[in-house]
């Protein structure tokens, strides 16, 4: 099956489909709302403009993070990024936090761990949300932010060790 882009209904699709995912990559990259939303329109302008024909729904969602992931690191380079504040991790936990069919105690965990991993440097919180929350394979985070793939995996070690000495204490 091949997905078009020359279709308003793909783009309407993808854009209903994907702007929760690229947002909260690019607000996790960059922890200010007003610019993952200026990066978020960017990206889906790329995907439009990009004109390609995508074999599967997975090839689109995966050319999106990687998007995402390229508009983040150019915006985070720039100046005006740099002298910016960042979001409270609230905006962040919001969007992928709490679960009505979960309990408090379990929300209450998973906001915990949020937390934490927003402490994290960038490219260790950059591993973490592609691995975890993505559910990308350590092979597709090398090739969205090319890095070797022993990179992306030390990236990963060294994340959950913060995030053990982070979290320890906290009752679990």
């Amino acid at each position: 099956m091949e997905l078009s882009l020359k279709t308003s209904e793909s783009f309407d699709e993808a854009m209903r489909l994907y702007i929760p995912m690229v947002y909260a990559i690019v607000l996790e990259r960059l922890g200010n709302a007003a610019d993952a939303e200026d990066v978020t329109q960017e990206v889906f302008i790329r995907y439009y403009k990009a004109d390609k024909t995508f074999e599967s729904e997975e090839h689109r969602r995966f050319f999106l993070i990687r998007v995402a992931v390229n508009c983040s690191n150019s915006f985070a380079k720039s100046s005006w990024h740099r002298h910016r504040s960042l979001c409270d991790p609230d905006d962040i936990i919001g969007l992928l936090g709490d679960n009505a069919d979960e309990t408090a105690e379990e929300n209450e965990r998973k906001r915990a761990v949020l937390e934490a991993v927003m402490k994290l440097p960038e490219k260790y919180r950059t591993a973490v949300h592609l691995f975890y929350y993505e559910d990308l394979s350590i092979a597709e985070i090398a090739e969205i932010t090319g890095e070797k793939e022993n990179t992306v995996k030390s990236h990963l070690s060294r994340a959950r060790e913060k995030l053990k000495r982070l979290l320890k204490d906290e009752e679990f």
